[in-house]
């Protein structure tokens, strides 16, 4: 077996919020993490769908970005986006 090529291991403090929350179209249960990394964005996790992405405000303005990331319709992807707003 070969070595290994790492190209980072590093180990950070983290802060981490979970939240699960019923919309009008969907419930979401959602790990919201944020760490020194992402120039300042955070890594949503939605545990019931197994995806994830790396959010920050811009995101949330760019055109079918949540919808695509998330696996969302139109409706479903505006109630996550407007909770959002709220902790991005």
């Amino acid at each position: 077996m070969s070595e290994r090529f790492f190209l980072y291991d590093d180990t950070e403090e983290t802060n981490i919020r979970f939240i699960s929350f019923m919309g009008e179209a969907s419930r979401f249960d959602l790990a919201i993490i944020q760490s020194s990394r992402y120039y300042g964005k955070k890594l949503v996790l939605d545990i019931q769908s197994n995806r994830f992405a790396i959010i920050g405000q811009d995101d949330l303005d760019e055109p079918n970005y949540i919808e695509t990331a998330f696996n969302l319709n139109n409706e479903e992807a505006e109630e996550l986006k407007l909770f959002l707003y709220e902790v991005v």
